[in-house]
């Protein structure tokens, strides 16, 4: 069988979406790929975004190869999965203007969480809900209803959809093939800022180290999909970095849901110390202490983002947080931290526990120390996370983005929207074009 991997050229106008704009590698295809070669099908990859082709640059590849799947994702990257833009405008464009016969296998966690709807929405035959990595070779072998967490409409317009979701073993993936992939064309440096000490870097990747977190936060969107925390083979994860790097990189950011976890944390760092490469992440600062944390500086990370959400421990605590320590030490930890990192950030979500005076004298005092601090603000109640359900008092339906979107874009209609976001956003309606 052949498989077309197929990532879109994204675009934001108009919508909500607060990740980065950036092209970012296409991690999941990619996996996906070194899935379905071990598995003896003909893949072929194609990356709008990073190429920068064109529907009919990309329609004239797939008219060559003649596939019998076309896989395309509904959000930018598995580092954006669990913040996905809202809106489904653009694989529903995709595979509207590409206009291919094959099967359409829909991935990503917009149908993870709505499969019917994301199917009607962008027009396609299959959605995979989960991790796709290992269930995409399943389509070539086995019956859609053996397939966990494949949902489909047969020819009579009836919904299926098997039970579970595809859950990926992670020893399982290999060190990721870039030998024909444009590693020179990735030129984002994610999350690094202007003059946080890594103007020297010149070109990044994102590399997944484990998936999956250990914690429940309430306002996390990763239970239908990279929710069980599992680590890759460190062999494997160092070959891909050791690759990387002889293609010129010299920056890495790892994606992983919470990096610092795992056993092989310490190993991986000791590792990348010896190589020249410089690391970012997102963490939590209780996973760290002043010896872990000069470790990080030996490993030269040099972008250092932490959930802190709440100043107090009623606020972390009801977002389910379980952190092991106090907020004197959360506020000692990320002063060390800066010492040693160029980039630390403090991430802050609104909540009625903390009084703003509270919060404001903590975001000076944290300033003064180099770390730069969020303001709070309220999340976006992602359908499938714990929000959405504490939002609305009921588990996601098939109207559940649009009732989401909608309830977000009140909340801030006399407030203003985040800068990384369009200043008036549309409606979910107005952005897919079908009646909201």
């Amino acid at each position: 069988m052949r498989f077309a991997l197929v990532n879109p050229k994204w675009t934001f106008e108009g919508s909500t979406y607060f990740g980065c704009a950036e092209p970012h590698f296409p991690l999941e295809l990619l996996s996906a790929r070194e899935m379905l070669r071990s598995a003896g099908q003909d893949v072929l990859l194609i990356d709008a975004w990073m190429d920068g082709l064109s529907v009919d640059d990309v329609r004239a590849r797939l008219e060559v190869f003649d596939e019998d799947f076309l896989v395309m994702p509904t959000a930018p990257s598995y580092l954006f999965w669990r913040c996905p833009q809202p809106e489904l405008r653009v694989p529903r464009h995709w595979i509207d203007q590409l206009g291919r016969r094959s099967e359409k296998v829909i991935i990503g966690p917009h149908g993870s969480v709505t499969p019917r709807t994301t199917l009607q929405k962008t027009g396609g035959t299959i959605v995979l809900r989960g991790e796709p990595d290992q269930t995409i070779p399943l389509l070539a072998t086995m019956p859609k209803e053996m397939i966990a967490g494949c949902s489909w409409t047969d020819e009579n317009g009836v919904f299926h959809s098997s039970p579970g979701l595809g859950v990926t073993d992670m020893k399982a993936l290999g060190p990721l093939d870039y030998s024909d992939y444009p590693v020179e064309k990735h030129v984002h440096l994610h999350h690094i800022f202007q003059g946080n000490g890594a103007d020297h870097l010149s070109r990044g990747a994102e590399i997944e180290f484990a998936r999956g977190c250990p914690y429940a936060c309430t306002f996390c969107n990763k239970t239908l999909f990279r929710n069980k925390y599992r680590e890759r083979d460190l062999t494997n994860v160092l070959a891909e970095i050791d690759a990387l790097i002889s293609r010129g990189v010299d920056y890495i950011y790892f994606i992983d849901e919470i990096f610092g976890v795992g056993r092989q944390v310490r190993a991986l760092l000791e590792a990348i110390a010896t190589r020249p490469v410089s690391i970012g992440f997102q963490t939590r600062i209780d996973l760290w202490d002043e010896s872990s944390l000069e470790l990080l500086e030996r490993a030269r990370c040099v972008s250092f983002e932490c959930g802190i959400e709440s100043i107090t421990d009623i606020g972390r605590d009801a977002m389910n947080k379980n952190c092991r320590v106090t907020t004197d030490r959360i506020t000692e930890l990320l002063a060390y931290a800066r010492k040693r990192i160029p980039w630390v950030q403090a991430n802050l979500i609104k909540t009625a526990a903390d009084n703003p005076l509270d919060v404001s004298r903590w975001q000076d005092y944290l300033k003064s120390k180099g770390v730069w601090v969020s303001e709070p603000v309220p999340m976006f109640p992602f359908p499938g996370s714990p929000e959405y359900v504490s939002t609305f008092g009921e588990q996601p339906d098939e109207r559940a983005w649009e009732r989401a979107h909608s309830f977000y874009l009140n909340l801030f209609s006399d407030k203003g929207f985040s800068d990384l976001q369009a200043p008036t956003p549309a409606t979910l309606g107005e952005l897919e074009c079908v009646c909201s």
